[in-house]
């Protein structure tokens, strides 16, 4: 995927780990996807992940349809496949290739610009209303809806309807670009966390590739470890995973402070992102029975920080 010279920073969320009932705030279902801007209705449709990567060729059902815009707008949403119970799974997505069936479809939750008129300024109530107004709902483009108010019975069905989470947002609030904002909040029903990946082990028994993925996250300005994860993958993502890594691999530890088992170790540049879920983080700040969920490339290596 190619970088693009000039794109949007989209504005992101803060977590707080308990949901919260106010008439100030609306809530939102909490998708497990890649975030993504879409700029349509003009000569050209450009389509792009929140570090500027271009989508277009990635997901062509839902650059497909952002084609057949008409209304010159941009667009703020998340890219999910859904499964057979049309529930996200974020593992189909990273391997959406391997999954023909699954169903591609950007959500869009926030509106930037409408006819070359820039709304981010506009209170994000009235940014929906607009985007309700002027998106049409197709098979892979749907407009994102909300609940103002009742945040505590909206995490509640969330959770039994199988979702990671829900978005809490300040109905008040402007757009602020590459802002990580308390006016928007996610709140999760399980740990998960990007992490970087800093090397792997070797494999045993009737593993191909590699064992386990080194993990970790930055803080000030070095790489701490935080654990290993060894389970989620199957036999495409093993191979793919393995391709990737190559170009990474060097000598020496990208970790701040000893690693147990060095000498099984490859090394890695710590470039890549991944997606793991958890059930707890350790007193020694490890990541306790993590499972590997996928790829982010979404999101830069650097960001991901304790």
């Amino acid at each position: 995927m190619r970088k693009l010279a000039r794109f949007i920073h989209p504005m992101l969320a803060k977590v707080r780990p308990e949901p919260f009932d106010d008439p100030a705030w609306i809530f939102e279902t909490k998708w497990d996807g890649n975030r993504a801007i879409a700029e349509v209705g003009g000569d050209r449709v450009r389509f792009y992940s929140r570090n500027g990567l271009s989508l277009l060729e990635l997901y062509p059902p839902i650059v497909g349809e952002l084609r057949g815009i008409r209304r010159p707008m941009v667009l703020d949403g998340e890219v999910v496949a859904l499964n057979r119970k049309g529930r996200p799974e974020f593992q189909l997505l990273q391997n959406i290739a391997s999954h023909p069936r699954a169903t591609l479809v950007y959500f869009v939750f926030d509106l930037l610009e409408l006819y070359g008129r820039d709304v981010r300024d506009l209170p994000l109530i009235e940014r929906k209303r607009l985007l309700r107004h002027t998106l049409k709902d197709g098979p892979h483009v749907r407009y994102c809806g909300h609940v103002a108010g009742a945040g505590g019975s909206y995490f509640e069905r969330m959770g039994r309807e199988g979702y990671e989470g829900m978005m809490a947002k300040r109905a008040n609030s402007i757009y602020r670009d590459g802002t990580r904002s308390g006016d928007w909040l996610k709140v999760k029903h399980q740990l998960s966390e990007e992490m970087v990946i800093g090397g792997y082990t070797a494999p045993k028994g009737h593993r191909d590739h590699f064992g386990a993925l080194l993990l970790g996250r930055f803080a000030d300005g070095q790489l701490h470890y935080a654990g290993r994860v060894g389970t989620g993958f199957d036999r495409d993502s093993l191979a793919d995973l393995h391709a990737r890594m190559g170009p990474l691999v060097r000598s020496t530890s990208p970790f701040d402070g000893h690693v147990l088992g060095q000498e099984h170790i490859t090394w890695l540049a710590p470039r890549l992102v991944c997606n793991v879920k958890f059930t707890e983080w350790t007193q020694d700040g490890e990541l306790r029975h993590p499972v590997f969920l996928g790829l982010r490339f979404d999101k830069a290596a650097r960001e991901v920080r304790q």
